[in-house]
């Protein structure tokens, strides 16, 4: 008897665990922007997708998913619905990772993608699968001073001033950040300098930074919220679409500038195990046509196909001295030489006091 009712107990507490962890599970994905019931599937007539992204693309998404859904069905006759997540893009990559159920990403930087073919998600090669090198759209760093430009903030090189205090990211935190070092870092060594001097330019920028917020989004609230800073480092597109949004803000594009080149991919084991195959990997092609492009250009991303390009020249002209992270050996070289630990970045902080 007082067996069957320890045996009792046991059940009921393995039961309310497993509610527990399935409760848990629930608040997870909810937090990520999913509901539990939102995994993969196909079922005759439907078929359900997960795209998970980084966060300022939400707006270009908004518009092309439905465009895209409606070109399915009028060639397949099935209803497409694409569940999305959005948030970091290194936050994204690692939750895809520990088991978020995605079949396409949208990343910040190729570096990410890469991470999740190392994991085992994504086979190699991904990059030679689609046009561009995977690149469905691209960006350059911006700089947005203070209304009227009190500091005269013209160039890369008027953020070594003295009095100039400047709010960028941490790079060893943000994706985002690292675009900005290396935009800094190539600012010099692009325009014929050495790694000597723009080890020294990059230098005196972080000796004005007064603070290293954990990613751009705590930058922008650094910089608006709580008025720090003379000048903020941020994306061209971010800028846009805060213009897009009513804030009437200032910026300054330099002519020597990096492309910040954003990856699709398609997550190879859940596809095939979702049996989605085919639908995932039209869907990032959809992102290639001109009429996807032109939803990326409309909210602040440069697009890559020639036609939208040439459509959007206004609002996009063209950089003096344009480089990528191949220019500077790259994302493997680049992760060594300036990110790793002891890396330059590293010894940055050392020098001035941070590490």
């Amino acid at each position: 008897m007082v067996g069957q009712q320890k045996r009792r107990q046991w059940k009921r507490l393995l039961s309310l665990l497993l509610v527990g962890f399935s409760t848990t599970l629930a608040v997870i994905l909810s937090l990520v922007g999913l509901t539990a019931c939102s995994t993969s599937t196909v079922s005759g007539d439907r078929v359900e997708l997960t795209l998970v992204s980084f966060a300022v693309t939400r707006a270009a998404y908004k518009e092309i998913i439905p465009q895209f859904a409606a070109q399915w069905q009028q060639e397949h006759g099935q209803t497409v619905v694409i569940n999305q997540s959005y948030g970091g893009s290194g936050s994204q990559t690692r939750a895809v990772i520990d088991g978020l159920d995605a079949d396409v990403v949208a990343l910040a930087l190729a570096l990410d993608v890469e991470k999740l073919e190392q994991s085992g998600l994504i086979q190699p090669g991904w990059e030679q699968e689609l046009p561009n090198g995977a690149i469905a759209h691209t960006s350059v760093a911006a700089l947005v001073p203070r209304t009227g430009n009190p500091k005269n903030i013209t160039n890369w090189a008027d953020l070594a001033k003295a009095d100039v205090s400047v709010i960028t990211a941490n790079p060893k935190t943000s994706g985002g950040a690292r675009w900005n070092f290396l935009a800094l870092w190539g600012s010099v060594a692009q325009a014929a300098g050495t790694d000597a001097t723009a080890l020294d330019y990059t230098t005196k920028v972080f000796q004005n930074a007064p603070v290293l917020p954990r990613d751009a989004r705590e930058s922008t609230d650094v910089f608006f919220k709580q008025a720090q800073g003379d000048v903020l480092i941020n994306y061209e597109n971010e800028v846009i679409l805060a213009r897009l949004n009513g804030q009437d803000l200032p910026y300054v594009v330099p002519d020597i500038n990096i492309s910040i080149e954003n990856p699709v991919a398609v997550i190879d084991r859940n596809v095939d195990r979702h049996g989605t195959r085919a639908v995932a990997e039209a869907f990032v092609q959809y992102l290639f046509t001109p009429e996807a492009q032109r939803e990326f250009a409309k909210v602040g991303f440069r697009p890559i196909e020639p036609t939208v390009t040439a459509e959007f020249a206004e609002q996009y002209p063209p950089i003096q001295t344009l480089f990528t992270v191949q220019d500077l050996g790259g994302w493997d070289t680049v992760q060594a030489k300036f990110f790793a630990d002891g890396a330059l970045f590293d010894q940055i902080q050392a020098t001035i006091g941070r590490g």
